[in-house]
């Protein structure tokens, strides 16, 4: 069936199948594989606002079917695949070499269609990408629906795109425009939310596999709202923070879904899904009234399916108390990076260790059902020992609350690549980062790596590369050490992940010297030899990664809610 448009998601590196490659362990820390088949919601947002307006849309997840069958031939989906433009998303900097791969394929079997990239990524070098052959246009900026709906307009009525805002494109004596970036909107409420729109997709073209968010959603679904875009917060390492939206987005102060507007779509969600919503950014970001008119909102809804929500800084007993006794119950995710106090401020998070301990106290105090707390190891003032050390700080917090308090504590590289737009990217100098790669080529060159350590893009001041990347798997086995010595893992549970960790910091040493092997057959031959062993140590290589799941229905389970709600979709139309 022809489309208007289909977004398309590629894997990290697109030939990941037909490589030798050691991913390590930088994904533990998220739903996705390190092939990154998580695509964003974005697309979901984008397709409901371009089908209101009487386009039809597909999403095509080529990462996850990729990863289902080793059969799966992605250049042949694509070959098959009519419509008129193809939006690729290029988001974060992982999808680098993929996303581009699977732009030239387009090209080759779609040389008439418009080839089109969006993201944070795209915006932040869409300069470079539009002298690519393979691409057309870039769609710049975080909020795409509308200036979606304009170019489709534009390129059904044969009107001239200079007037589609936030449009890098080029016309078809391949002159490059660049319109400005002026669709930056204050609110969120005008965008429109609805699971409903991916459901209805995957009946249209029969096609469940290539609308999956990332591989075993279907048999643990988790979804997820969004409150903002933008950010009030400053953090050096990261590309959506206050520092890269105004630089790179021209967005000077972050835009907010009301919270009316947000517990309808929690109630959408439910519709169709019994599974846990993430709640994508701090409530307390607008204001404390905003986090109060929430929970009202949920209550006087009914909302009962489980919420998992964000905090950026510590909180204070009266949040708590505010989401105590939710019907479906609350989970909190916080990541202050490190035990220590001093790399904690470098990076722009800049409260103390007592602060944490309470918040994390009074969550479970107050009705809290689990708490995820994240460090990292890579950061600005970071020492071997100082990460080190926050494996080791994890005892404390561990032994401060009671052993049935669900605290889980994980512990990774802050890897792939320092995000480009953050203030540690643009001032390295200033942070102690020294960089491996600036423009979005050598990044893509870097994801071709076979070892995970030398895709890495940084090292810094206190750590080399090396050392970083050792010193990832030497804290995630003190960190299973003082969960095993707290009483919250088994003898058998710990010596099998110390056993996994270790096998994996082997596995590097030995990618390591291969790649000092000069023939250049001979070196390709030793790897290939041992992708089998490293991709069994692909998932949970410093932690279990199981523990982020949330056991629900899978999708099938909800079979009668999701009819029920196309139902009651249909009858609101």
């Amino acid at each position: 069936m022809a489309s208007d448009i289909i977004f398309l998601h590629a894997p990290s590196v697109y030939d990941f199948r037909r490589k030798p490659i050691f991913y390590g362990p930088i994904s533990d820390l998220v739903p996705s594989s390190p092939v990154f088949e998580m695509y964003p919601i974005g697309f979901m947002t984008m397709s409901a606002h371009l089908e209101h307006a009487g386009y039809k849309t597909r999403i095509v997840n080529l990462a996850v079917q990729m990863l289902q069958s080793d059969k799966f031939d992605a250049e042949r989906k694509i070959s098959k695949l009519d419509s008129k433009v193809f939006a690729i998303d290029l988001h974060w900097m992982p999808h680098a070499h993929g996303a581009l791969e699977i732009a030239k394929i387009v090209k080759k079997y779609h040389p008439d269609a418009i080839v089109e990239l969006g993201g944070f990524t795209s915006s932040y070098f869409h300069e470079e990408l539009i002298r690519r052959d393979e691409v057309d246009m870039i769609m710049r900026g975080d909020s795409t629906e509308i200036p979606h709906v304009k170019l489709m307009e534009s390129l059904t009525e044969g009107k001239d795109l200079s007037d589609v805002p936030n449009l890098t494109w080029k016309d078809n004596d391949k002159k490059v425009h660049v319109n400005e970036l002026s669709y930056v909107p204050e609110g969120l409420d005008h965008v429109r939310f609805d699971y409903g729109v991916v459901i209805k997709n995957v009946l249209r073209h029969a096609d469940i596999k290539g609308a999956l968010p990332w591989l075993g959603w279907e048999k643990n679904p988790l979804t997820s709202v969004f409150t903002v875009r933008g950010c009030s917060c400053a953090c050096a390492e990261c590309g959506g923070s206050r520092y890269a939206n105004e630089k790179l987005l021209c967005r000077k102060r972050p835009a907010f879904r009301s919270p009316e507007k947000l517990a309808e779509d929690m109630s959408c969600i439910q519709d169709y899904l019994r599974s846990p919503i993430f709640v994508v950014g701090d409530l307390r970001q607008p204001g404390k009234d905003y986090m109060e008119r929430l929970f009202k909102e949920i209550r006087r809804r009914g909302i009962d399916n489980h919420l998992i929500l964000e905090l950026f800084r510590p909180a204070g007993e009266d949040y708590y108390k505010a989401a105590n006794g939710l019907e479906g119950g609350y989970t909190m995710e916080f990541s202050p990076d490190s035990h220590d106090e001093r790399v904690r401020k470098a990076t722009g998070r800049d409260y103390d260790n007592d602060s944490i301990e309470k918040t994390i106290q009074k969550a479970f105090g107050n009705g809290c059902e689990r708490f995820d707390l994240f460090y990292m190891t890579g950061l600005p003032e970071q020492t071997r020992e100082s990460a080190m050390d926050s494996a080791r700080a994890a005892k404390k917090l561990w032994n401060i609350v009671d052993k049935d308090d669900g605290l889980f504590i994980y512990n990774s590289p802050f890897a792939p690549f320092v995000d480009p737009g953050s203030r540690a990217f643009e001032n390295p100098d200033e942070y102690g980062y020294k960089f491996f790669a600036r423009t979005l080529e050598e990044h893509r060159i870097l994801l071709d790596n076979p070892s995970w350590k030398h895709v890495l893009s940084y090292e810094t001041k206190w750590m080399t590369r090396d050392e970083i990347a050792e010193t990832s798997y030497d804290a995630a086995l003190e960190l299973a050490k003082a969960e095993y010595e707290c009483g919250r893992s088994s003898k058998d549970v710990y010596e099998a992940r110390t056993e996994r960790t270790g096998s994996a910091k082997a596995m590097l040493r030995r990618i390591d010297d291969i790649l000092t092997i000069k023939d250049a057959r001979e070196r390709e031959d030793a790897l290939w030899s041992i992708k089998e062993e490293g991709e069994k140590l692909m998932r949970s290589t410093v932690c279990n990664k199981n523990d982020l799941d949330w056991r629900t229905g899978s999708i099938w389970s909800n079979a009668p809610r999701i009819l029920s709600g196309l139902l009651r979709s249909a009858f609101r139309k």
